[in-house]
């Protein structure tokens, strides 16, 4: 494992980054949530920019991102993983790479008020990427049986005990890394979803530094009828199908 010099605290430069497809509706409480994260007193004195990659979008959600005083940058893709990627690239090319923390998360996703401080404070311990958790919106999902076998099965692995889970999961809703990790890992690659997965296990094989932690959750959509396809809303559609089947309807 290689080490390398992180962001020094209070002096990173901090790139948040959000792809969204008609997220109109939801996308102002997202961006609610980052302002309130970015004018945390421990960040307060650190560079935030704020990137929306509207892809493919036929309602409001470029106009509601600028209204909210975020950065927009329109694609034609349907590509989670290519509008991740532009909008790290625009905010890259606005704060450049030296010194830059960045901070990915989701359009239907309200990260906490500690979420930019948490991410920074491991950043200054040395870990060069920081892989969290999410939990869902709605938990009940429209049916309690369903939420404690979403939650059963979201941590299978973790150990008894009170000890350290270093979960294995990974999700853009709850990503950060250092721009210096993300340019040598390649970044995001442009694939319709599973960007996240691939840049993690690309970071796994360029020896970078990351830490898989459950303690700053971000509340994501526990919607059944997902923006991007095979993504994470597709499991929980199919978990939902699931469980009707075997309990009958809800």
């Amino acid at each position: 494992m290689t080490s390398r010099q992180g962001p020094t605290r209070g002096s990173a430069s901090v790139a948040v980054i959000i792809p969204a497809h008609n997220e109109e509706r939801l996308l102002p409480a997202c961006l609610a949530a980052v302002r309130t994260a970015a004018g945390h007193p421990e960040v307060a004195g650190s560079r935030v920019v704020v990137v929306v990659a509207a892809d493919s979008c036929t309602d409001a959600t470029s106009e509601v991102a600028r209204q909210a005083g975020a950065l927009t940058v329109d694609v034609d893709a349907r590509s989670a993983g290519a509008a991740r990627a532009a909008a790290a690239r625009t905010a890259l090319e606005i704060l450049g790479r030296d010194d830059v923390w960045i901070a990915s998360t989701d359009a239907d996703s309200v990260v906490p008020e500690h979420w930019l401080d948490f991410q920074l404070s491991r950043a200054a311990q040395g870990w060069e990427a920081v892989v969290g958790t999410v939990v869902l919106d709605r938990p009940a999902l429209d049916s309690r049986r369903l939420a404690v076998l979403h939650q059963h099965l979201y941590e299978a692995s973790r150990p008894p005990g009170g000890h350290t889970w270093h979960h294995p999961h990974v999700h853009g809703a709850n990503l950060g890394l250092t721009a210096r990790a993300y340019t040598e890992a390649g970044g995001f690659p442009p694939v319709a979803v599973g960007e996240d997965h691939a840049l993690v296990r690309s970071l796994q094989r360029t020896g970078h530094r990351i830490l898989r932690t459950p303690d700053c959750a971000v509340t994501t959509s526990g919607r059944l009828r997902p923006r991007a396809r095979g993504g994470f809303g597709d499991y929980l559609a199919r978990l939902a199908a699931q469980e009707s089947a075997v309990n009958g309807p809800r």
